[in-house]
């Protein structure tokens, strides 16, 4: 089953962070407007029946002060600078705290107390493309954890159809994230889209590909270095890129190499004799098997397994009659850990060239693919 994916909004990032070397700006009493450093930003505030206390602007993250002054009859002024715009809490006294895309910029708050979750925060663009953003994405976000609990609590019967909705529910959130990033290519708040939403795209061609599309400028801040280092993570084993080489020994201890069957179609198949669910499906990897090895295909096997006996029993009493490759480490499986295996079953179809042309082929989708590959006359 597909992992399934929460999001209660509190960014796992900090977006922003101080300049290095730079001490968070500190004062006892509140600053003025004109107190704005150069390229810094200015928050002038007016929260009526705010009480008087402090107000500090923190990261999302560790709680780290970057700039703290007081309010006095609703009042408050705060100055400092950051290195790139990024998401941070505004807290006023005791009330609960309120998110801000920071940038270096002169920025306006105002609103009552009364409805402090509406505060008016002007003066910044992309706390502005922000608000868009919530707008947008929360409710999908919600709609999005409705279906993962409903999933989670119900009978096995029931999730199919759960399923079916969660796939929509992906697909109508990549398509927003697409249409957000067409809309503000030069917005800090897209490249935090991507970030944050990066895991739900399993088309990491697709994922690039809006990153380049991308401000050059959001491509080499923090979150988007970040990000470009996911992406060249998940190219590796992704629909499109080449099949990484590996060698592992065969039952008989014969090292046997991926490459060794370039000119084929390869499903290249992680599994283990202790995975139940793999077990389920290797009935139709035989099937598969059988129908195609006639056909320039081949199944190349690699098992999780520790135990020899286990592993070679299995083989025999599933009748898995091709290439079986492991190194006996569970796991830490080389191959696997070269592939990003988190979960078995696991399999890769890779055509003559060396190149991954579909993954993750269960049952009919696996007959289909090969039949739209192969033919099935």
């Amino acid at each position: 089953m597909k992992k399934l994916f929460v999001f209660l909004f509190v960014p796992a990032l900090t977006f922003a962070q101080v300049k290095a070397g730079e001490k968070p700006v500190s004062s006892a009493q509140p600053q003025t407007a004109t107190a704005k450093t150069a390229d810094g930003f200015t928050i002038s505030g007016n929260v009526q029946g705010l009480a008087d206390g402090e107000v500090k602007i923190t990261t999302t993250q560790g709680e780290q002060v970057l700039v703290k002054g007081a309010a006095k009859n609703g009042v408050f002024n705060l100055a400092g600078k950051v290195e790139e715009p990024g998401l941070y809490w505004l807290t006023m006294g005791k009330e609960q705290p309120q998110y801000i895309f920071l940038e270096n910029t002169a920025i306006k708050i105002s609103g009552k107390q009364s409805d402090i979750k509406n505060i008016q925060i002007e003066g910044s663009q992309s706390h502005k493309d922000f608000l868009q953003f919530r707008k947008a994405f929360d409710p999908l976000f919600a709609n999005l954890n409705a279906i993962s609990f409903q999933i989670q609590q119900a009978a096995e019967e029931k999730k199919p159809a759960l399923m079916q909705q969660y796939t929509t529910a992906i697909t109508n959130m990549n398509k927003a994230v697409g249409e957000f990033i067409r809309e503000r290519p030069a917005s800090y708040v897209s490249v935090f889209l991507l970030s944050i939403t990066k895991q739900i795209n399993e088309n990491v061609s697709e994922l690039e590909e809006r990153f380049n599309a991308l401000n050059p400028s959001l491509k080499s801040s923090t979150v988007g270095k970040d990000l470009e280092g996911y992406i060249s993570f998940a190219k590796i084993g992704s629909v499109g890129s080449e099949a990484p080489e590996f060698i592992q020994a065969d039952v008989n201890d014969k090292p046997i190499s991926l490459s060794s069957f370039r000119g084929k179609y390869v499903l290249l198949d992680f599994w283990a004799s202790w995975c139940k669910p793999c077990r389920q499906e290797n009935p139709n990897v035989v099937k598969a098997f059988n129908k195609f090895k006639g056909k320039n295909f081949t199944v190349f096997s690699v098992s999780l397994d520790q135990q020899k006996e286990s592993w070679v029993r299995a083989i025999a009493a599933d009748k898995l009659d091709w290439t079986h490759v492991s190194d006996l480490k569970f796991w830490n499986n080389a191959a696997a850990e070269l592939y990003h295996v988190q979960s078995i079953p696991q399999n890769f179809l890779i055509d003559p060239a060396g190149k991954i042309v579909a993954k993750d082929l269960r049952g009919e989708d696996l007959d289909k693919k090969l039949c739209e590959l192969l033919g099935c006359n």
